[in-house]
């Protein structure tokens, strides 16, 4: 892989043409190993201004076309990321640092998103019904208009089909704000778009940092907002957003606990949670972030180290984003260790020979945490993995509980009762059972609760439709023959 070939520079894309601004812009470095790759502009309102009316424009033929033919669209966009997913892939590795198996695995989601979204005809009928003799009430979904999203770093493919397939095939318009870090995806993903058939002004690009984000959730003309980033921003953006009177889904961080009894399969176990803290470098709203040992889960721990040891950054572990990421991480490990936790696995001062500029932190075991250290309340956005110990079942669910956060939550046993009560105790909004990634799949929806999500419904799935439509109801009588009764 070439990995640290010069990008094209990144520009904005309207109403299907990329727009050379001449506004200031923002160096695109390879967090492989600290290279410039590429560059972009960081835009204004009136960028957005602009991306805004062109969807405006296509927003009349597109949203008057029928479902089965917005689909067709999205059958050939689907069939262009398989055709491109070497391409694809090679692109996530990088302006992310993912290794090369979980950025195929990002793109293979993304086409498991498009698959959803050409099955809304089977999905999305409308309700007709009569309601009493001759008189007939129908319900048709209707599209929004023109809507947003905002997207993050850490998946910049996958993501972002997360909002933009069921958005448009419902029959909007959008305009997308990827993260200023990881640009080079989205470009690509719209010139795939346009390939495929998408008419121009139907999904509009533009780049920048936070006044793209504030113009998004300010411009009178947009009706909707979904963003996927930090709690701290999300809560911002809901904010921002619903204070104009837009619908708004804002998803934050986590701080996922994956509780591990005594009677759980060690290897799978300590495979599983190696696996779910270091994947991605641990830069994912699902990864695990502590560890509820609950009474003598030793022998668990302990071979958790060996796997733990087993992942080799530049390897099988990835980069994270950038050296102000790096040096956040070590620092919540060195306060760990400062407030008395014991380190297991010491990812700090990690390396890649050939690659010493890039942004790595290999895995990392922390032992002996309480509740009150950061490393147990602070997402931290890295392969770390806390432990906490426990003594029973109710103290383990406390612990969880006590999180601000509730994205998601795991349990590992072999108990079936035990499972039951973590699945219905724990305050998350995804489960699961010895599985240390609880993502649902398509049509299941994906979303947390409490501080790692704002709004009603979730963003992907079955219940990404009621956010994207809006219900037209209509009652009709033709007969004037027919009995009288309370709807004549």
């Amino acid at each position: 892989m070439k990995a640290f070939t010069k990008q094209p520079e990144v520009h904005n894309f309207i109403d299907g043409q990329f727009t050379k601004n001449g506004q200031d812009t923002m160096d695109v470095i390879s967090p492989l190993d600290g290279s410039i790759i590429s560059n972009l502009p960081l835009s204004t309102y009136n960028d957005v201004d602009k991306a805004v009316k062109s969807a405006q424009k296509a927003y009349v033929g597109w949203s008057s076309k029928t479902l089965k033919e917005r689909i067709q669209i999205f059958f050939t966009y689907r069939q262009l990321l398989e055709k491109h997913m070497d391409e694809l892939t090679k692109l996530i590795q990088l302006e992310n640092g993912k290794n090369y198996g979980e950025a195929k695995a990002e793109v293979e989601k993304s086409m498991e998103l498009c698959e959803f979204a050409v099955s809304m005809p089977q999905i999305i009928g409308d309700e007709v019904q009569e309601v009493s003799k001759g008189v007939e009430c129908r319900i048709e979904r209707k599209p929004l208009g023109v809507v947003a999203s905002i997207t993050p770093f850490n998946f910049p493919n996958m993501v972002p089909h997360w909002t933009m397939p069921n958005a448009l095939v419902l029959g909007n318009t959008m305009v997308m704000k990827p993260s200023e870090v990881v640009p080079l995806s989205t470009m690509r993903m719209a010139e795939l778009l346009k390939e495929a058939g998408l008419p121009d002004g139907v999904f509009n690009v533009v780049n920048g940092g936070k006044d793209v984000v504030e113009a998004l959730c300010d411009h009178p003309g947009i009706e909707a907002v979904s963003f996927v980033g930090s709690t701290k921003v999300a809560k911002i953006v809901y904010k921002r957003a619903t204070s104009t009177l837009k619908r708004c889904v804002a998803l934050g961080g986590a701080k996922n606990h994956l509780l591990v009894f005594p009677d759980a399969n060690p290897d799978m176990t300590a495979s599983n949670v190696v696996a779910s803290m270091s994947g991605c470098a641990g830069q994912r709203c699902m990864a695990a972030s502590v560890m509820v040992g609950v009474d003598k889960v030793q022998h668990i721990i302990d071979k958790m180290v060996v796997e733990a040891q087993k992942i080799v950054a530049g390897e099988n572990l990835g980069s994270v984003i950038s050296a102000e990421a790096k040096a956040r991480i070590e620092k919540y490990i060195a306060q760990a260790e400062a407030d008395g936790a014991k380190i297991l696995v010491d990812g700090r001062n990690t390396t890649v020979p050939g690659k010493e500029g890039g942004f790595y932190v290999g895995a990392t075991i922390i032992d002996y945490v309480t509740t009150d250290m950061s490393v147990a309340r602070e997402e931290i956005f890295g392969p770390v993995i806390s432990i906490i110990r426990a003594k029973d079942l109710d103290e383990a669910i406390e612990i969880e509980n006590g999180s601000n956060y509730g994205n998601a939550a795991a349990v590992f046993t072999q108990s079936g009762g035990l499972a039951k009560q973590v699945m219905e105790r724990a305050s998350a909004g995804m489960i699961g059972v010895n599985i240390g990634v609880p993502v649902p799949r398509e049509p299941f929806s994906f979303g947390g609760w409490n501080d790692s999500k704002f709004g009603v419904g979730d963003i992907t799935g079955r219940s990404s439709i009621e956010f994207w439509t809006q219900n037209k109801k209509t009652t009709t009588k033709w007969n004037p023959e027919a009995q009288t009764n309370w709807m004549s």
